[in-house]
């Protein structure tokens, strides 16, 4: 079997001793400030991004590409065979299509990209599905297939307290956010089928955001049988625990829970308040 280096972006939220331990290597995606640029989660943390909002909202882009083309030949010359990149989705950053760019200029080793059509864990849990086939010995290019199917099968959906961020960054219509404002509507967001936000629901207070949330990927799940389902909070929004008891009566039976952190890439587009969640089939090497 060849050696295969699993290479992600920062925006993808792996949890980093998922990716310590499976040697997952995470390209930052950029955030710019008036006073420089820093990598995401190299130079800056998600509490320095949310302390600076009192100040600056940043802009993000996509990991540059001298980054992404070290992070591939690096992985060569630590002996890996081929690689696989797999990134946030192409409907909303160009980190995709950089990558591609980037696996061409590395002559004499395979690199292969994958589109998760998702963002945040959502996109994550696709990365570690690929690392555990990986170890499971799954030849590479089912791997690769099996990934294209996981990416219309992951759902997330997600929610914030304050959508002044979404708003900014052109995430929502000032039309949504004006709703919210004034009548506490909560927006529950999704990927759509191509990858793109999408609004799902407009719910009436927090509580009943979060419910809805659970409640969509119930629905989304019902033919799935076995499944993996997971949790993205920023620090601001201790609900961990909370949600997964209730995630847990949702979605019998539950093979695996995934907790993680919001990326500081992600935090600059929905703000310090998000409360994301997942659900996508196991796989049979993790059931």
């Amino acid at each position: 079997m060849p050696r295969v280096a699993v290479i992600t972006d920062s925006g993808t939220d792996v949890p980093a001793d998922f990716a310590r331990e499976h040697d997952v290597r995470v390209v930052p995606l950029v955030i710019t400030y008036a006073d420089g640029s820093f990598r995401s989660g190299v130079d800056i943390t998600t509490e320095e991004v949310v302390r600076r909002f009192e100040t600056e909202i940043p802009k993000t882009s996509t990991p540059s590409m001298g980054d992404l083309v070290t992070a591939i030949e690096a992985a060569r010359d630590d002996g890996y065979d081929r690689a696989i990149i797999v990134t946030i989705s192409s409907g909303l950053s160009g980190t995709y299509q950089a990558a591609v760019l980037a696996a061409g200029q590395v002559e004499g080793f395979q690199v292969d990209v994958v589109d998760t059509l998702n963002i945040g864990l959502g996109a994550g849990t696709q990365v570690m599905a690929i690392v555990r086939q990986l170890d499971a010995g799954v030849d590479v290019d089912q791997i690769l297939e099996n990934a294209r199917e996981l990416a219309r099968k992951t759902k997330l959906y997600f929610t914030v307290r304050d959508l002044t961020y979404l708003r900014r960054g052109g995430r929502i219509s000032e039309a949504v956010y004006r709703l919210g404002s004034v009548l506490n509507i909560k927006p529950v967001i999704t990927c759509d089928a191509d990858g793109k936000y999408a609004v799902v629901k407009k719910a009436r207070g927090w509580d009943k955001a979060l419910t809805s949330e659970i409640e969509q990927l119930s629905r989304d799940a019902v033919d799935y049988g076995k499944v993996v389902i997971g949790i993205c909070c920023s620090s601001a929004e201790p609900l961990f625990d909370w949600i997964e008891e209730r995630m847990k009566d949702a979605f019998p039976p539950v093979v695996e829970i995934v907790r993680s952190d919001i990326s500081p890439d992600l935090v600059v587009h929905t703000g310090p308040s998000l409360v994301g969640m997942f659900v996508r089939p196991a796989l049979p090497c993790e059931a």
